[in-house]
């Protein structure tokens, strides 16, 4: 995947620069993407000299370190610091991914942070994700039935019909699929793009849910569906290694055979 980077004309600045204490170690320095909406400023690049030595081994355990100890106004998203919650999506290196998963040693030369891209930002490294969202909503990404539960017990799966909804239930929703997909970047206000889409082949292939055609009616258009074109960004970039683009395939395949 091409490097995520800022075109010649680009109205980001150049911005200030925090430099590691004298006593440093081992110093890396993250260049990191920051915008306040209060300021009517354009957005700038600052950057951080941080000391390895006295730091996590994760993307995510620099920025921290760096909100604690050195700028309190750096804003990003976090949680569970165990790639499941999936709130720490950004771009760093280039590629989309989850902070929390990235480790330092593994980008050369500074390491540079933005916030996922193509999509509004609200501050700094935090993106937008109400139209993401809305679109999840719309695909209804829960259990639907028609008949009433069993007496007693759950509604059973066996073994095989379980096992066929390995690699999407994993998904945490960090978006970074979307986010890379060129087709959503164009028609984001239309195409569900891969991580919806995911999640709608997940309550598809459920054996337990009883609205199948309703679900594939849902998805039945020329912009919610069909704007993919296995670019396959979604599935290099997945963090959890998911395959979105299979199951996009899945679920075009299921429209053709019910036809």
């Amino acid at each position: 995947m091409a490097e995520f980077s800022l075109p010649a004309n680009s109205r980001v600045q150049t911005g200030v620069t925090y430099s590691a204490p004298k006593d440093s170690g081992s110093t890396r320095s993250f260049k990191v993407y920051r915008y306040d909406p209060d300021t009517e400023e354009n957005p700038r690049i600052d950057t951080y000299e941080i000391d390895l030595d006295d730091c996590g081994p994760m993307v995510l355990d620099a920025l921290i370190k760096i909100k604690n100890e050195t700028d309190t106004t750096l804003t990003f998203r976090r949680s569970c610091r165990e790639g499941i919650c999936g709130s720490c999506a950004m771009n760093i290196d280039g590629t989309n991914t989850l902070a929390c998963l990235k480790p330092i040693d593994e980008v050369s030369g500074d390491v540079k942070i933005y916030p996922l891209p193509h999509m509004e930002v609200i501050k700094d490294l935090v993106p937008d994700l109400s139209t993401a969202y809305a679109q999840l909503e719309s695909i209804e990404p829960w259990l639907k039935t028609k008949t009433p539960p069993p007496p007693d017990t759950e509604r059973r799966q066996s073994v095989e019909e379980r096992a066929k909804l390995d690699g999407m239930w994993e998904c945490v929703l960090c978006f970074s699929c979307s986010t890379s997909c060129p087709s959503y970047w164009w028609n984001g206000d239309r195409y569900l793009g891969p991580a919806i889409l995911l999640q709608a082949y997940r309550w598809i292939a459920d054996s337990r849910d009883e609205y199948t055609g309703e679900r594939l009616d849902n998805l039945e258009d020329p912009f919610r569906l069909y704007r993919c074109h296995t670019i396959m960004n979604c599935t290099k970039t997945c963090p959890k290694g998911l395959n979105p683009a299979k199951a996009i395939a899945e679920i075009k395949k299921m429209m053709v055979v019910r036809q």
